[in-house]
């Protein structure tokens, strides 16, 4: 089960970059695996700031083919190469992706030492794109202007541990450990069965995330994030401006609110902030009058899940 689930934000703001804020990119740390989402324009002068190796990151998850959450690809493909990296690369996106950065590879990139593999999901359904040992990856289809899908991350139910004073009295075979961890009953030599709670603790709560940027509030997606421990939902604009955001495909502070509210989600983190506003403390007041427990997501900031 994971030491560590934390999400550290490389890029908080809309279509464009500002001198302190930058176009969407996030780094989700699982147990010292590091999972990118999105990647837009100077990604990789934010990892070095933010002092995230290069070589950790193996998954990119890029959510639609709107420059400000991909600009960044071939400039990191490229740097990676020239840091010597070796392992496959695998980029998770819409199928388009791939025809877009194939000219550009061959062209900028011809003798990377390492393979770019692309991996295409099906925006119009929720999918599973990504599983090992301890986290689930599925899409979240969101509503745009181009096809879109936000990202949920889920760490898979761990097992029971056995308490160690059960082990060393009665000192359990391998066969016998690894049916207990799966929750069965233990029976002693003698015969007596000792029920399973009595003798394990119950493994880590399991914690989840999920990413959903540009995208208009979706009562949709309430049942896909419903209960995740923190939720970022994109809130280009104030309430003020929610006939903007409607044209857009985006959403307001408060709406990203009510869908936090709805869902029952631990946590609410904002951003993808329109550059007209400067004053940041207002979508927090505004998503806060609707789901008190809301942070400003901010280049820099790692929010832990504990």
């Amino acid at each position: 089960m994971s030491k560590s689930f934390s999400v550290t934000i490389l890029g908080s703001n809309s279509a464009l970059p500002t001198s302190e804020r930058y176009p969407t990119a996030q780094v989700l740390n699982v147990s010292e695996r590091f999972f990118l989402i999105d990647c837009g324009e100077g990604t990789q002068v934010q990892l070095r700031r933010n002092r995230i190796r290069f070589s950790k990151i193996n998954h990119i998850f890029i959510s639609h083919l709107h420059g400000d959450h991909c600009f960044g690809l071939i400039g990191l493909i490229s740097t990676l190469g020239l840091l010597g990296r070796k392992n496959d690369l695998y980029i998770y996106a819409h199928p388009d992706l791939e025809k877009i950065m194939l000219p550009q590879l061959q062209y900028f990139c011809k003798e990377l030492p390492y393979r770019v593999v692309f991996k295409s999901f099906d925006h119009a359904n929720s999918e599973l794109i990504y599983s090992d040992k301890h986290l689930e990856i599925y899409t979240i289809p969101l509503v745009h202007r181009i096809p879109t899908v936000g990202f949920l991350f889920k760490e898979k139910a761990g097992e029971k541990k056995i308490k160690k004073e059960f082990v060393f009295k009665y000192q359990p075979s391998i066969k016998e450990i690894l049916s207990i961890k799966r929750g069965e009953d233990y029976y002693t030599k003698e015969g007596e069965l000792i029920a399973n709670n009595d003798i394990t603790l119950d493994p880590p709560k399991v914690m989840s995330y999920a990413f959903c940027t540009d995208t208009r509030p979706s009562k949709k997606i309430i049942d896909l994030i419903k209960g995740v421990d923190l939720l970022y939902h994109e809130a280009t604009f104030l309430n003020e401006d929610k006939k903007l955001a409607h044209k857009t495909y985006h959403s307001t502070a408060q709406q990203a609110a009510g869908i936090a509210k709805k869902a029952e989600v631990g946590k609410l983190l904002i951003g993808h902030y329109s550059t007209r506003y400067r004053d940041l403390s207002l979508f927090l007041d505004e998503a806060k009058s609707i789901f008190t427990n809301t942070q400003l997501s901010k280049e820099g900031d790692v929010i832990t899940i504990s």
